[in-house]
């Protein structure tokens, strides 16, 4: 038997997911929310983690905490294309198994699978998406100025927060903006948003 939890926020999602899992007799299926703690001691070990993609990244979390380094075990990402940010950092982070949420149900079982045995799992759909977020537009420092941004921080607060001058957040901002294309602050958030970046 392959001991596979499902991490997804939403219940109804998540017990779907259940339910697909279990269809396969050779799996033994539970599930978790997101900010579930760690495993007991007593529980026996997870062989595969299926997450969602956006929920590998709690509040409080930075981008470089691993989901896999937390919960070890092998892991399974859903996502699309559409998110080439939560693509490239689930891979980073040691994802082994990465399936397009648009894929048929099959696939995911045999991912799972795949991933049990210690082997990478990549849909073929995911490929050209995970390719281009191998380039994240922004440097560190622009991302942080913009995430700071994107939960409300004025200008001022974003400064004393990264202990900037305000000068030199507002070349940060500009840079951003620019890189990605956006026509200001709020359209850049958005884009860096809808890439699954922040």
């Amino acid at each position: 038997m392959v001991r596979t939890v499902v991490v997804h926020d939403e219940e109804l999602l998540r017990s779907a997911l259940v339910q697909l899992l279990r269809s396969d007799a050779a799996l033994e299926v539970s599930s978790r929310a997101p900010g579930a703690g760690l495993p007991d001691r007593d529980e026996l070990p997870t062989d595969v983690w299926v997450v969602d993609g956006d929920c590998l990244w709690g509040p409080g979390q930075t981008h470089d905490t691993s989901f896999r380094a937390q919960r070890g075990g092998r892991l399974v990402v859903l996502t699309t294309a559409r998110r080439p940010g939560i693509l490239r950092r689930a891979f980073d982070g040691g994802a082994l198994g990465l399936v397009d949420k648009n894929a048929p149900a099959r696939r995911l079982i045999t991912a799972v699978h795949t991933v049990a045995k210690g082997e990478r799992f990549l849909d073929e759909t995911l490929s050209v998406a995970l390719l281009e977020g191998a380039a994240m537009p922004l440097t560190t420092r622009e991302l942080s100025v913009l995430s700071l941004a994107s939960q409300g921080a004025p200008l001022a607060e974003v400064a004393a927060r990264l202990h900037l001058s305000r000068g030199t957040v507002r070349n940060y901002m500009a840079a951003a903006i620019r890189k990605v294309g956006a026509r200001n602050r709020v359209d850049a958030i958005r884009i860096l948003q809808s890439g699954g970046w922040t």
